[in-house]
């Protein structure tokens, strides 16, 4: 079974609950994972050979949380390209702001342009329409189980 790293970043705890429910859901699949509240460089580098999931909020204008800002600034800064990694992304937003899922749309595109692989699709998780995520993550993460080997 596959090795997750699960890296959060929330402002309000949205975020981190469903990256716990993530978390119960892939080690009930038989898979290993771990949940990475404030993430450092050095928790992502142990799943460069695994898979990573990435469950974030955004806040501003399209930013991501001060909780997991230096894991991406380290990322852009430090790490370059990383075609080993494989991983997942859950975004947090609400489409009433210009920049709805800014956050997770920045760590997507900068993962891709590194040359990691996507495993599964992006979810946009709305605020506006799930007032309680985990009610649209939960699945995600169970169709996306499925997609690790």
């Amino acid at each position: 079974m596959a090795e997750v790293g699960i890296f959060v970043g929330t402002v309000y705890g949205n975020a981190l609950l469903v990256a716990e429910e993530a978390e119960t859901i892939l080690k009930g699949k038989g898979h290993q994972a771990k949940v990475f509240e404030d993430p450092e460089l050095a928790d992502w580098q142990r799943y460069k050979d695994h898979y990573v999931l990435i469950v974030t909020s955004t806040t501003g204008q399209g930013d991501l949380p001060d909780s997991i800002v230096p894991l991406f600034q380290a990322l852009k800064d430090d790490v370059g390209y990383q075609p080993e990694l494989r991983y997942g992304l859950m975004a947090l937003g609400d489409s009433n702001y210009d920049h709805f899922c800014g956050g997770g749309k920045q760590f997507d595109a900068l993962l891709q342009e590194q040359g990691a692989t996507r495993v599964g699709e992006v979810l946009l998780i709305d605020a506006n329409d799930h007032p309680e995520p985990e009610t649209v993550a939960n699945p995600w993460v169970e169709q996306w189980a499925t997609l690790l080997k």
